[in-house]
């Protein structure tokens, strides 16, 4: 393994419960970097695989199943002795007056006040790009009900993780240009909000199917249909090895979907 890492805590969208909440860590070296995004129950499957609460999460959007998990993150910050430092909280800039106005305005979030919800974090707004780490991440728009109300993460060489979006191939095609694994939102049947997997055929390229992961989809069956048709599904404790890329990926010949092994292997920890 190249020791980075992309592991899914939970794979399913907001009905798939038994799927847990959509959101995955980076690792490198086996240690937690970056979570991505915090549903209801994204802390507790944390803390199980990692024994802490986590020290920098990036937040695609502000659905429930997205940011559930922050208000008991910032309990158990309040309340933690000695008490921690305070998280990095990276939010695409048109999300902190949502997340303000959803999790943060009400003045006694604790029964004995005196605490505002960002005193316990270290917010960092993000526009198009933010450092973590010593990394460079790309943040774009993606299309998931209103503009500019949804977000996907890319780090060049390693990931393009969509977060929940339609199909969004010119951000591909710019951000996933040289190799990299390419994390999707993809159920079973497409909606106005979500990606389906005839959507996958008719707006992406041959080799870039065979370098999708797909996540967010609606049950144990969808996820059965989506990898019987060829293609490879995230499921929840699974991890992806972000190994180095050897530059741009030439495309096969036009036809069906490749029978060989995918272009992203597993991670081998368990």
């Amino acid at each position: 393994m190249s020791g980075w890492v992309l592991r899914f805590l939970g794979v399913g969208n907001a009905n798939a419960r038994a799927l847990g909440s959509a959101a995955a860590v980076l690792e490198s070296g086996g240690a937690p970097l970056l979570l991505i995004d915090c549903g209801p129950d994204t802390l507790d499957a944390y803390l199980a695989r990692y024994g802490a609460l986590p020290e920098a999460l990036f937040i695609t959007h502000a659905h429930l199943d997205h940011i559930g998990g922050l208000e008991g993150l910032f309990y158990r910050l309040a309340t933690v002795q000695p008490p921690p430092p305070p998280p990095r909280l990276y939010v695409p800039v048109t999300l902190v007056p949502v997340l303000q106005r959803r999790l943060a305005d009400y003045p006694n979030l604790l029964a004995e006040g005196g605490v505002n919800f960002w005193d316990l974090f270290r917010l960092v707004p993000v526009a198009e790009r933010f450092w973590h780490g010593g990394l460079l991440f790309d943040c774009f728009p993606a299309r998931h009900h209103e503009w500019l109300s949804a977000f996907g993460l890319a780090l060049e060489g390693r990931f393009l993780y969509s977060g929940d979006t339609r199909p969004i191939p010119e951000v591909v095609n710019r951000y996933a240009s040289h190799g990299e694994p390419i994390f999707h939102d993809c159920a079973q049947w497409a909606n106005p909000s979500h990606t389906g997997l005839a959507d996958l055929r008719a707006q992406y390229k041959e080799e870039q199917w065979g370098r999708m992961v797909l996540y967010h989809y609606e049950s144990e069956a969808a996820g059965a249909a989506l990898a019987a048709d060829g293609f490879r599904i995230a499921r929840p404790g699974a991890c992806f090895d972000l190994g180095p890329n050897q530059g741009p990926v030439q495309e096969p010949a036009q036809g069906h979907l490749p029978q060989s092994p995918p272009k992203v292997p597993p991670c081998l920890t368990s």
